[in-house]
């Protein structure tokens, strides 16, 4: 099922060490979609066929119409969800959310050593306040998904984390691997080489038949084909989806394929998106296969993994090129897909 994520705002109480919007405290609040063009296009979304809708940023809890965009959505028959880093959930602004029709909330928890994630975070409460935050959207029965970007500096905790968001009482959990965009750019030292990168992912595949919640790589679409070559069933669609059932809305309206590559596609202050989603020349070239370029343009594998097109934009500049961390590029695997 088609679903989008919506950068709300750039603005954002922390200043994260990987962000990839490069938000923080001291972005002003300056020509981001109004809330009647908010409005507009959640229907243009609805339209164009997306049922599954992330409110993101920045921090969506620093919009100061949240609450009612959420509503809105809900009452398109959307499923409405949130990424945030829940430090400003407080249990009145649960409440409020519950109330809206939140259906549930993905935070992120990127070690289980509170100092480490703070200083990650850049801010030495945001442990403790991403859990209460979490904590308290669970009370109110708002459904918690605890991701973790997965660097060199986490990747022996990440079997932990997962387990400690099984028994915190998430419904699942996501492993997010670090793409060097944005301030991301710069810790880009602590991406994971190919031989970490793979059994990384075997530990998340091997945790999803462990738990039971569930748990799944994310920016890693080569976890489809270890999955398959394991005779293991995974979880979600294809690997990567960006431009096929998934795209995201920046703060000024501007479409791009996902939120870790910046290839811009429109405007929506220029065209409507439900236009925009099925003409435009970039989405139809994402979804013709053929266009791919190197081993991905080569591989057997291109419709259920379809590598990374973030990762391939940020290594070359060319969003159709191959994946840097496909894992099976050296490997001679038949052309023909399956």
């Amino acid at each position: 099922m088609n679903h989008i994520s919506w950068n709300t705002t750039k603005k954002c109480n922390l200043y994260c060490n990987h962000c990839y919007r490069e938000s923080g405290p001291d972005e002003l609040i300056n020509n981001e979609l109004s809330t009647e063009e908010g409005r507009k296009l959640l229907r243009e979304m609805h339209k164009a066929g997306f049922r599954i809708l992330v409110f993101s940023g920045g921090e969506p809890m620093l919009r100061e119409d949240i609450f009612e965009l959420i509503e809105y959505a809900k009452s398109l028959d959307m499923t409405v969800l949130m990424g945030s880093n829940g430090t400003l959930i407080t249990k009145n602004s649960a409440k409020k959310l519950k109330k809206s029709g939140l259906n549930s909330v993905a935070i992120s928890i990127d070690s289980l050593d509170p100092q480490k994630h703070n200083n990650f975070r850049g801010c030495d409460t945001a442990f403790q306040r991403a859990l209460e935050g979490a904590r308290n959207c669970i009370n109110e029965g708002i459904k918690v998904q605890l991701n973790c970007t997965v660097t060199k500096n986490n990747l022996k905790e990440i079997d932990n984390i997962m387990s400690f968001a099984s028994n915190f009482g998430a419904v699942s959990s996501h492993m997010l691997f670090l793409v060097e965009v944005g301030r991301g750019k710069n810790i880009g030292d602590t991406c994971l080489d190919k031989e970490e990168y793979k059994k990384a992912i075997n530990t998340i595949i091997n945790k999803n038949l462990e738990l039971d919640i569930r748990v799944k790589p994310t920016c890693a679409p080569q976890y489809k084909v270890e999955a398959l070559l394991k005779g293991v069933e995974s979880p979600g669609g294809r690997g990567c989806i960006a431009g096929t059932s998934y795209c995201s809305i920046l703060p000024n309206g501007d479409v791009h394929i996902c939120p870790y590559a910046p290839v811009k596609v429109a405007s929506v202050r220029e065209d409507t998106f439900d236009n925009i989603w099925k003409n435009n020349e970039i989405f139809k070239k994402l979804r013709d296969f053929k266009s791919y370029k190197g081993s991905c343009g080569n591989c057997r594998y291109i419709n259920i993994c379809g590598g990374c097109r973030a990762r391939a934009f940020n290594y070359s500049g060319d969003w159709l090129d191959e994946d840097p961390l496909c894992l099976l590029a050296n490997l001679k695997v038949e052309s023909k897909a399956i």
